[in-house]
């Protein structure tokens, strides 16, 4: 009696550590389970050079959400789409400003949202109208190199 007493509490003990291990490697590795606390708007820019899937979005400095993925427009042909998820509690103006950024020198590059004046806010589905791309150095050096700056 004593043994089978015994197993069924390392049983216990085991099952309630692979859930505290899952429960842990999802909130560590910043996984969701269904819509989650998101809304998500699209901003159309000439380039996302180097912007991933995964990049934070900030709003003066502070990390509101996140690149959820990046598709080529089909109506334009030519322009990448951003698909941003923000947390719900945040408000972001329908006259907002999105720009692709660099952390510092050699960085990873984010979405930074300078908010504007206007009192209508974006919903779930809506589209950001102002943006910048992000600065190309490469063409930049090159225009510099064969004097066309």
């Amino acid at each position: 009696m004593n043994m089978a007493k015994l197993e069924m509490m390392v049983g216990t003990f085991m099952i309630v550590g692979i859930l505290c291990l899952g429960y842990v490697s999802v909130k560590l590795g910043k996984m969701e389970f269904g819509a989650g606390d998101y809304y998500t708007v699209k901003a159309g820019f000439d380039s996302v050079s180097g912007l991933k899937p995964g990049a934070r979005v900030e709003v003066a400095g502070v990390d509101v959400g996140k690149v959820d993925r990046i598709t080529l427009d089909e109506k334009s042909g030519d322009r990448a789409l951003a698909f941003l998820k923000i947390r719900n509690g945040v408000k972001i103006t329908d006259d907002v400003i999105a720009s692709v950024r660099t952390s510092g020198i050699i960085g990873d590059k984010f979405i930074k949202l300078k908010p504007g004046g206007s009192d209508q806010m974006l919903k779930n589905n809506d589209t950001i109208r102002e943006t910048e791309s992000a600065i190309d150095i490469e063409e930049l050096v090159s225009k510099f190199i064969h004097g066309k700056v």
